[in-house]
């Protein structure tokens, strides 16, 4: 066994669970902190063009960027869990086959979404809400968003693969990297001193620092510094590798899709009420700040998941208990903290993108309503992610689904036409009450299904 194997082992299978899930996550927070710099950086940039009609253009495009990260998410973590699950039960080889067959399949869907987004690139920014003052911007944008696929699947699918093996620092340093050549790109490629290409500027810079990310992600697997190695004979897509590897990772992105759902959905219940394009544009600007909370969360639940999935590889019962017991209690502190911040915060947050008053009025309401009852999402995230690790992914999808689609889609079609902006503002609250009743009647069964999955394998 190699040096880098040994090492692996050790944090996965022997590290206290709860040391083991923070040495994994700290590191991956971060990249994923430095990712959601993309978004802010863009949104901050573009902010300082004096367009609300700019703001309002990249609003629109963001359920389109949640689709595309769902897309890259269905692949990337059923990858990590499975070869987790592979890595846990001594089987590197079989690690290997999955995650080289992961992101080939990655590459080729990347080539199918850049080309369709860009020829159906109107009615999709059309479908998304965009108006008729918006779009040419709106199009500007999502452009170079579509080429970024060429890179973002496979870089999506080789990060969790690092992630699966605790190789944390290589993802680390890729996201990082990218996120700061982002910061630099941003005003030289969008103002009048550089190339001054205003919106499309913002997306081209992310979308030249999103390859770079995918090079040093390439180089390290390519260079065999890795435990899981990306060898061309490994690359062997099976119907049964695949349905598995999709049935695992579906929940997580649906999770996305749901996000997207729920941001179009806001969108087009705005657009008929009055200062409709003010409050897209504040929309759009809470969502890219909600998204900074999400990523502490899943970057928390990066660290959890290839331990739990480990263990349960390894059948280690005690270990995975208390991986998940930790995991439970870490969420939930980590989604307080969120909430408190934004809530108190939440006013300057905004004037930092944006000081128009009707704007900024509307921001502040819709960031604090958004996370009023925030821990729903960490505790619907840690839930979907442990039974996907245990081998139920169909209850996984169904609690992937409850928070922004099953229970945020009916209020945010109904209340609006009730109560106006209000409407909108009670719409995320409502769904996170029901999302938290239903993850606290299925942590029992949870619990159940984990201890039979790991006795009859």
């Amino acid at each position: 066994m190699s040096d880098k194997s040994s090492q692996s082992q050790s944090v996965l299978g022997a590290m206290k669970p709860s040391k083991a899930i923070i040495k994994l996550a700290i590191p991956a927070t971060l990249a994923l902190l430095a990712k959601a710099v993309y978004n802010i950086v863009d949104t901050g940039y573009i902010g300082m063009l004096d367009s609300d009609i700019a703001l309002t253009a990249v609003g629109v495009t963001l359920p389109l960027l949640l689709i595309m990260v769902s897309i890259e998410n269905i692949f990337a973590a059923g990858a990590a869990v499975l070869a987790g699950r592979q890595l846990g039960a001594k089987d590197d080889e079989g690690a290997s086959h999955t995650v080289t067959t992961v992101i080939g399949l990655s590459i080729l869907i990347g080539i199918v979404l850049c080309v369709g987004g860009i020829i159906f690139i109107e009615p999709l920014l059309r479908s998304f809400g965009a108006s008729d003052a918006s779009l040419p911007l709106a199009k500007d944008y999502a452009f170079w968003m579509f080429i970024a696929a060429l890179a973002n699947l496979p870089a999506q699918s080789m990060n969790c693969a690092a992630r699966a093996e605790s190789s944390v620092k290589i993802s680390s340093i890729a996201v990082i990297t990218g996120a700061l050549l982002n910061v630099i790109l941003d005003p030289i490629f969008m103002f009048d001193w550089g190339l001054n290409m205003g919106v499309e500027g913002a997306s081209l810079a992310t979308t030249v620092s999103q390859f770079v990310t995918f090079a040093i992600l390439a180089w390290f697997y390519l260079s065999g510094r890795s435990v899981i190695k990306i060898k061309v004979k490994s690359f062997r897509p099976t119907w049964d590798l695949i349905k598995t590897v999709t049935l695992i990772g579906i929940p997580t992105a649906v999770i996305q899709i749901c996000l997207s759902l729920a941001s179009s959905l806001t969108n087009i219940a705005a657009a008929p009420l009055p200062n409709s394009d003010e409050i897209i544009a504040a929309y759009g600007v809470v969502q890219r700040l909600i998204l900074i909370g999400c990523y502490v969360v899943m970057g928390f639940m990066q660290g959890y998941q290839p331990v739990a999935s480990f263990a349960f590889g390894a059948k280690d019962e005690d270990r995975f208990h208390q991986s998940v017991r930790f995991a439970l209690r870490g969420s939930l502190l980590l989604t307080v903290l969120v909430a408190i911040v934004y809530i108190l915060l939440s006013k300057p947050l905004i004037l930092l993108f944006n000081r128009n008053p009707i704007i900024v009025d509307y921001g502040r309401y819709l960031l604090i309503s958004q996370v009023a009852l925030y821990p729903a999402f960490g505790l619907c995230y840690m839930m979907t992610i442990t039974f996907q690790t245990i081998g139920s992914s169909k209850y996984g999808l169904f609690l992937s689904m409850i928070r922004q689609g099953l229970f945020y889609v009916p209020f945010i079609l109904i209340l609006p036409n009730m109560w106006g902006v209000k409407g909108i503002y009670f719409s995320q609250p409502a769904a996170d009450i029901l999302t938290i009743l239903v993850c606290i009647f299925s942590i029992k069964s949870m619990k159940r299904i984990a201890s039979k999955n790991m006795q009859s394998e």
